[in-house]
């Protein structure tokens, strides 16, 4: 709770950096190298090292996560988000209630009479 804490009151700055900590000492605990990780995703070392300095895109930091089997956390990190009720009751309104008439279903193939 005490890094919730920590976070909460820290700049956005302050927080990729944080981030940027973590990924390193997730890449240290599993005894990989930049260039291991950089070729593991596809990307290059110096990629990785900005991603430590918590200056990273979104997509390579998936690749990052992904490359050292982290991708599970990243619903730790943004869980699904449910529709809320209130959202819910919004796009309820917007619903069809039924379906309309179609201009194109009036010009319905005429029978060939010359067959009967």
């Amino acid at each position: 709770m005490g890094n919730i804490m920590k976070l909460k009151n820290m700049s956005p700055v302050a927080i990729a950096e944080e981030l940027g900590k973590r990924l390193k000492q997730v890449r240290l605990n599993a005894d990989l190298t930049q260039a291991e990780v950089a070729s593991r995703a596809g990307l290059n070392r110096r990629t990785i090292l900005n991603a430590e300095k918590g200056k990273v895109q979104l997509e390579n930091l998936v690749a990052i996560l992904v490359s050292m089997d982290m991708a599970g956390q990243l619903n730790m990190f943004l869980p699904v988000q449910e529709i809320s009720p209130i959202q819910l009751a919004k796009l309820k309104g917007q619903e069809r209630q039924r379906a309309s008439k179609s201009k194109k279903r009036n010009t319905r193939i005429k029978e060939d009479k010359s067959s009967w």
